[in-house]
């Protein structure tokens, strides 16, 4: 009977934070940064081109998601870690002036698994130097304990020797975003490099709320897109009253919805507040989409639903290779390389 009565009481404490309880307000220096639209849907090309698995048209930039904004793209490094289903690549814009990084999201076939995964991922992991600041140890080994961090940090080293100090756009969708996110810290903070920008579609939160001051501090220049009632963005789940103990996203969100129907239909980007979880963005529907999750700005994002690669195999030449198959194709942009059209007698390989 008596513990019958303490259970009660600790449900009735617990409806009361939650009925009363205020949220949380993230601690923020700085400007927020400014929405660009012609840049977001050049950047959203990025992020759907890094899905591309014939490793022959991405790294000639021949892809069918090669072209239109992203025409003229030269890829500096190809990543491809093979062990854990991971893929990026290090390029220039010449018309951006910049240097492009994008990571891949979660495979399609994967991602009705990976959401429900994102149900009950724990903030189990202290971002290092940054007291109080958490994060889920996935998404920070994915960027940090993998091959994917050596080879960016190499690529984009590379680039500064041969293009200046340019600026450096960080973009991906889904997984990718996460990705791209702790890659724009990294640069920031252990590479010392001032001029990044970070644009991600369809990221899940990554970090607690002492994490997210700590990133807008140093990553100011940052836009996280959101679209409709696209489900991954709400995951990890979000609890306003127990604000330091759950996941929180970091500003600026973008929202893209769509009013109106049939052909008065027309879609909406409003520019969210500064704290990252703006209760008038896509917080304020359900997150029940995976469908828009996989297109932002007509753009379809996801690719074949395999981790495997296809390679012509005369890019060997551009090619280091790794004891467990993680591989890294390197190239000097000023340099020719194979066409992307495979002769007949010259089979790609499937690795």
């Amino acid at each position: 009977m008596e513990r019958t009565r303490w259970l009660n009481v600790v449900i009735l404490m617990c409806l009361f934070a939650v009925c009363c309880g205020r949220e949380l307000n993230v601690k923020r220096k700085g400007h927020l940064a400014d929405y660009n639209h012609t840049l977001a849907t050049t950047l959203v090309e990025y992020a759907s081109a890094v899905y591309i698995s014939d490793m022959t048209e991405l790294f000639t930039w021949t892809c069918p998601r090669c072209d239109d904004l992203t025409e003229g793209f030269e890829v500096i490094e190809l990543i491809v870690d093979v062990q854990h289903c991971l893929q990026g690549f290090v390029g220039v814009a010449r018309d951006l002036n910049a240097i492009v990084i994008a990571f891949r999201g979660t495979q399609e076939r994967s991602i009705p698994n990976w959401i429900e995964d994102l149900h009950w991922k724990q903030l189990d992991l202290n971002y290092p130097g940054m007291p109080d600041a958490m994060v889920h140890h996935g998404f920070y080994f994915a960027y940090h304990n993998t091959t994917v961090r050596p080879g960016v940090v190499n690529a984009v080293k590379r680039a500064k020797e041969l293009y200046g100090n340019i600026d450096i756009m960080v973009t991906g969708h889904s997984m990718g975003g996460a990705m791209a996110a702790f890659c724009g810290l990294d640069l920031t903070v252990n590479h010392e490099t001032g001029n990044v920008q970070v644009v991600t579609f369809g990221q899940p939160r990554i970090g607690n709320a002492a994490f997210v001051s700590y990133y807008s501090q140093l990553v100011p220049n940052t836009i996280r897109v959101t679209n409709g009632h696209d489900i991954v963005p709400h995951l990890p789940p979000y609890y306003p009253h127990f604000s330091q103990k759950t996941y929180h996203h970091f500003p600026r969100e973008v929202w893209l919805y769509n009013i109106g129907f049939g052909s008065w239909a027309y879609t909406v980007e409003k520019v969210c507040d500064g704290s990252g979880e703006d209760p008038t963005c896509s917080r304020s529907v359900s997150g029940n989409s995976i469908s828009e999750h996989l297109a932002y700005y007509g753009v379809k994002m996801g690719g074949e639903n395999t981790c495997k690669v296809i390679m012509d195999p005369r890019l060997a030449m551009y090619s280091t290779e790794d004891f467990e198959g993680n591989f890294i194709l390197s190239r000097d942009p000023f340099a020719s390389v194979v066409k992307a059209t495979t002769e007949p007698n010259v089979p790609s390989d499937v690795i």
